[in-house]
């Protein structure tokens, strides 16, 4: 089994010139969990899932101190706060731009579930050998295939 037999190709990305405000749109508005981050040629750059921005939205806690004073401040800042100093940041400021795990449409069912298993990844994006985005495979997608192809059949 092929990788090209069960990948998605309707594939939702986020250009290189977007903003951390316009992918989380992207998320929320398509019910996703990441998208391969593209530059114009459709070439795979980067990637960002929900756990990155998550991350990256955490309110800081900020402490400062001076010993020779005795002043000791400690300031929460809020999650509104948080998000406004972010939101209009490049995307490939978070995004992962090294290491980025992929598959080629020839790669086997197998090369993918080692993929998953092993780095406990959500998506993995299928890109051809010009290292263009042609496709997506997800958890999902993964275990679909196997119930229809291989446990349906038994």
């Amino acid at each position: 089994m092929k990788v090209k037999d069960f990948m998605i190709t309707d594939v939702i990305t986020a250009n290189e010139n977007s903003t951390i405000k316009d992918v989380m749109k992207t998320l929320v508005i398509n019910k996703i969990g990441g998208v391969p981050i593209v530059n114009e040629e459709n070439k795979l750059i980067g990637i960002v899932s929900d756990g990155d921005l998550i991350r990256n939205l955490k309110p800081q806690n900020e402490m400062l101190y001076n010993i020779y004073t005795f002043l000791l401040y400690v300031g929460k800042e809020e999650l509104e706060d948080s998000v406004q100093s972010i939101k209009d940041q490049n995307i490939m400021t978070i995004a992962k731009k090294k290491g980025i795990y992929s598959v080629n449409p020839e790669d086997s069912i197998e090369d993918v579930l080692s993929i998953l298993s092993k780095y406990h990844f959500k998506k993995i994006p299928v890109i051809d050998n010009d290292k263009k985005v042609v496709g997506v495979i997800s958890r999902g997608d993964v275990i679909r295939y196997i119930q229809k192809k291989i446990i349906d059949k038994l």
